[in-house]
This record gives C-alpha cells, structure tokens and sequence, in this order.
C-alpha cells in the first residue's frame, strides 16, 4: 500500500513539473527581459546590425529583450581554438533574433550550442559514387544548422555579411531559417505556422515561388533570390528569408506575393527601414 502511494505522489509530482515547467520557464524569460539592457551591447548591436537603428524604438526594444533570453539559454563554444567574444556572442543573437519579432514564444527550442570556427570548415563526408563504390570528401562549409542541437557558424562569413548587408547573403538567417524549419522534426521548407488554415497558403505559395526560381534557374534569367534556394524547398526557406531581411524593397518588387507572406510570418515592415 505504501508503495502504491510513493508511487501516486511520483506520478503527481512529474505531471505537475510538466504543466508548471512551461509557466515558471515564461516568468523566467519575462524577468530576464525586464533586465536593463547594458549600453555597450547597445553599442555593439548598432554598429553590428545594419538595420538595428532603423526599426521602430518598439521593435528594438522587443529584439533587446529576445537578445537576453537567448543568450541566457545558449551555449557559445569556439572551434579551433577561436576565443568566444562578447561582441560575437551580441552579434549572432541580434541577427537571429530578427526572426523572433513575431513573438512566437519559442528560441529555437531544440537549439543548445552555437559552434563557431575562425573562418570555413571542413567537413568529411561519405559519398556513394555508384552501387559498388564509395568515396570520402572533404566539404567546404560556412554554416550548417543540425536538426538535434547545434548551429555551425563560420566568423569571419558572419563579418564579411554584416558588412555586405543588403547582398542577399547572411550565414546566421539561413541557418537560424533552417532551425525554424527543423522544429517539426522535419526539413521541408515548411516552419510552425500560426494557424492549420496558414498550411495551405504557405505550400501553394512557397511551391510556385520555388518552382519559378528553378525555371529562372534553368533558363539563366536575371534572378534576386540566390540560387542556392533552387536546390530544395528547405533550401528554398531560408535563401527566401536572407532575401528578405536584405532585400526587402526588390523582393516586393520582383515577388510581391513571396514577400508578403514572409511579411505576415515574420511580422516585421522591412521595406520601411531601407
């Protein structure tokens, strides 16, 4: 009888963590916000984040807070024995943060560790040539986003693109793109979306956006979404988001419908900052 009881109280005890740990993991994020932002991540985020000091004093207030929670809930780890600065560690969470301004409520939830090397990486990968042969090859890398726990950045890309904003290429978006992506547990070009009814508008859209970009591709038209994103529809996400964080006036332009969607998802006026 005893032990049917201490068993009860287990049971009790891990249901009621369950359902608290959701609402003590929110007041936590709330009092973390609250912190006063210090003025020389202010500083860094300014002269880091192109378009930092052109969103609204709201949004920037809203990116501050998302900026703390996230780095009290990452790990940074330097590779190859880069030294992890305070100025790479801001610089990271405000670009990715941007894709936050939706106020989801989520920080990448299945994201712990960013890894960052000095400059590329290499990576070796086994590679079937035919059905008899298989070969290894070393791949360059810049970036990668793993669909268990981590993101791989390269430095001195992350410098060279925020200094290059507006080229349509940025390291930490595509990748930060790709943990939207992943947070279903599945690689598709499809995030989270708000509500069931949003499903059918993001796939017909996202399809023929994708679909025109590999005809562009194809016949070598004059194209603004990077060709990368011809590659797959996952792919084909976070090429459109880096696109659209840095060049919102041409993508609504060139792919209104494209741009308003993203526009709705990410809940944020790009065209008004540039």
């Amino acid at each position: 009888m005893l032990k049917s009881i201490i068993i009860f109280i287990i049971i009790g005890l891990v249901i009621g963590l369950i359902f608290l740990s959701p609402i003590l993991r929110n007041k936590r994020r709330y009092r973390i916000k609250q912190r006063p932002f210090p003025p020389l991540w202010n500083a860094i985020i300014e002269n880091n984040l192109p378009i930092y000091l052109r969103l609204s004093p709201e949004e920037r207030r809203r990116l501050q807070g998302h900026i703390q929670v996230f780095l009290a809930e990452k790990q940074f780890i330097g590779c190859r024995g880069l030294q992890v600065t305070e100025e790479m560690k801001l610089t990271i969470a405000a670009v990715a943060c941007l894709l936050l301004l939706n106020e989801r409520g989520e920080y990448f939830p299945k994201l712990r560790s960013i890894l960052i090397y000095p400059s590329t990486y290499f990576v070796t990968q086994t590679v079937a040539v035919d059905n008899y042969i298989v070969e290894e090859r070393r791949d360059a890398r810049l970036g990668e986003s793993w669909t268990q726990d981590q993101v791989i950045l390269s430095w001195e890309q992350i410098q060279y693109d925020i200094h290059n904003w507006q080229d349509g290429h940025n390291v930490v978006l595509h990748e930060f793109a790709h943990q939207l992506d992943q947070e279903d547990g599945k690689a598709d070009g499809v995030p989270i979306l708000p509500k069931k009814s949003d499903y059918p508008i993001w796939s017909k859209v996202m399809t023929a956006e994708y679909q025109q970009l590999c005809n562009d591709v194809q016949e070598e038209r004059e194209i603004i979404i990077n060709t990368y994103g011809a590659t797959n529809p996952a792919e084909f996400f976070a090429v459109a988001t880096e696109t659209f964080f840095e060049k919102p006036q041409q993508l609504l332009e060139k792919h209104s419908v494209l741009y308003k969607l993203l526009q709705s998802y990410y809940q944020i006026y790009l065209k008004k900052i540039h």
